[in-house]
């Protein structure tokens, strides 16, 4: 009898391990965890320190998971402004970098770590952070609040400077009369112990609010300066060191405990790792950076030690009491000027 040849075996093989393959491909793919980051400004990492820290964490991350886990990057506050974005790395398995206005809301004892005059340098501001008790206890404290955490305080250019277009600022009696921009209430206050008026002024809309005289001057490190153009309506630049300038990185708690132990302690390294090289970054172009500014036509004054205290002199005890206003408990604001001794 002749046996029936059973061609077909073959192709039926292939497409079984076609589709077998497709499945794994298809499981492995739904294995691989997706984490939206949201932040402010350009997607520029030459001008914009948020994303240059950005960029490299959704490398680092994505490269010591294998792709396990990958970043998915929303600047320019493409998800939304402060407040809601914070709502969302609360309520979803997120990560954000808030500024400041977005975690005072939540947690206002936040401003106690901008009180202006509390570093001499980057290395203690960092250390202020690495290890003082109080960010120990205010990432604590926000967890507790929010049910979020801080991963990591992140260099976003440098010490806040002040411009303004009327004359120069050599000591605090200069400011008398002049009308700057403020970022916060915390700022008005500032500049009001100087003398002068802060109005508070969304980022957006500084350099118009610059060039029309809505305001005379503002403050920002070089970087921001540089990024919003703000050199074309602003003669003179003094480099008093105000406040360490600095955003913070949040996390959903139940995206921290759905990844796994393995993952989780690979993200966390990813965060060290990428705010080193931003760290390095950022203080490696501050001259270059305030270079570009004297040749853009502005005039640069460094203050000596002596006009550096006049301006701590007036405008630390002014933002102190400014935080007493807003019933901020003493023991943050003493745990912090403690850790800032301690780390000159």
């Amino acid at each position: 009898m002749e046996t029936k040849s059973n061609s077909s075996t073959p192709l039926r093989f292939i497409k079984k391990l076609t589709l077998g393959i497709g499945v794994a491909i298809f499981a492995s793919s739904l294995q691989a965890e997706t984490i939206n980051l949201s932040y402010n400004g350009a997607p520029d990492a030459e001008k914009n320190a948020v994303h240059l820290f950005a960029t490299n964490l959704k490398k680092i991350v994505e490269e010591k998971t294998n792709g396990e886990v990958t970043l998915k990057l929303y600047p320019n506050s493409m998800l939304g402004e402060e407040q809601e974005r914070m709502e969302q790395v609360i309520n979803s398995p997120s990560l954000n970098v808030a500024s400041f206005g977005g975690i005072s809301p939540l947690f206002p004892e936040i401003f106690v770590s901008a009180i202006p005059f509390m570093f001499d340098d980057f290395d203690s501001a960092r250390a202020f952070f690495d290890e003082g008790e109080y960010w120990k206890a205010a990432r604590k404290a926000f967890y507790e609040k929010t049910g979020a955490h801080i991963m990591a305080v992140v260099e976003e250019g440098g010490f806040l400077a002040f411009t303004n277009n009327q004359r120069p600022i050599h000591t605090p009696a200069d400011f008398d009369g002049l009308r700057f921009r403020a970022m916060d209430k915390s700022q008005v206050a500032l500049y009001e112990s100087f003398g002068a008026s802060g109005t508070p002024i969304p980022w957006t809309e500084v350099y118009l609010a610059l060039r029309t005289g809505v305001a005379d001057g503002q403050m920002n490190p070089p970087m921001y300066i540089i990024l919003g153009s703000l050199y074309e309506v602003q003669k003179y630049l003094t480099l008093a060191n105000i406040q360490y300038s600095d955003q913070f990185l949040v996390a959903n708690d139940d995206l921290l405990k759905n990844l796994s132990d393995e993952n989780r302690k690979l993200l966390e390294d990813a965060v060290v790792e990428a705010n080193a090289i931003n760290r390095k970054a950022v203080e490696s172009q501050v001259e270059s950076r305030i270079q570009y500014l004297s040749e853009q036509g502005m005039e640069v004054y460094r203050p000596s030690a002596e006009d550096l205290q006049k301006f701590k002199d007036v405008g630390q005890p002014s933002y102190l009491a400014w935080l007493n206003e807003q019933s901020i408990d003493k023991k943050w604001i003493d745990m912090a000027l403690k850790d800032a001794e301690n780390v000159k």
